[in-house]
Order: structure tokens, then C-alpha cells, then sequence
């Protein structure tokens, strides 16, 4: 099954979210849980950097709520909120 999750950093968390940005994606990387994409979700300037959307394969979603809140992220406590919710892929365009 695949879920999405949504997160918005804190306002003004791009120092933050930089300084466990190495760990963060080390994590990610090394994770069982299968990352199909994931990405930062930025402000209306197209740069500043104010969440994180993931795409991720999992057997269940209780795989996906601990995976994430043991990401370098969650524990520096980066993210305001997290949403995650199952996701059904109907079109791909590829």
C-alpha cells in the first residue's frame, strides 16, 4: 500500500530543517520502509523550504507513523504538522 505524508516545518524552521538535513536523508535512504519520492514542499517564492511530502510503500500505515516519527526531522522537532494518509494511484503519466 502506498501513503502519503504531508508535513509543514515551523515558521522560520529552514535553519533547523538544514542543520538535520544530512541525517534526515542519511535516514531515508537506509530505511525499510520503501520511499517511492519524496521531496521538500516550498513557498510561494519557489525557494524557501517550508515542509516535506513523501511517498512511501508500506504494509501498513502504523509502519508509516513510526518510520516517520523516528526521522532525524520529527525528533529535532522540524515539523509542525504531519498528515498521512493511504494513497490509491490512479494515473501515472510517465
Amino acid at each position: 500500500m502506498h501513503y502519503i505524508v504531508h508535513c509543514l516545518d515551523h515558521p522560520g524552521g529552514v535553519e533547523k530543517r538544514l542543520s538535520h538535513y544530512d541525517a534526515h536523508k542519511a535516514y531515508l535512504a537506509a530505511g525499510k520502509t520503501k520511499t517511492i519520492i519524496s521531496g521538500p514542499l516550498l513557498a510561494d517564492d519557489n525557494e524557501t523550504m517550508i515542509g516535506s511530502l513523501f511517498l512511501f510503500e508500506a504494509d501498513t500505515k502504523e509502519e508509516v507513523v513510526a518510520f516517520n516519527k523516528a526521522d532525524p526531522f520529527s525528533a529535532a522537532g522540524v515539523w509542525a504538522s504531519v498528515n498521512i494518509h493511504p494513497f490509491s494511484k490512479r494515473v501515472d503519466n510517465r
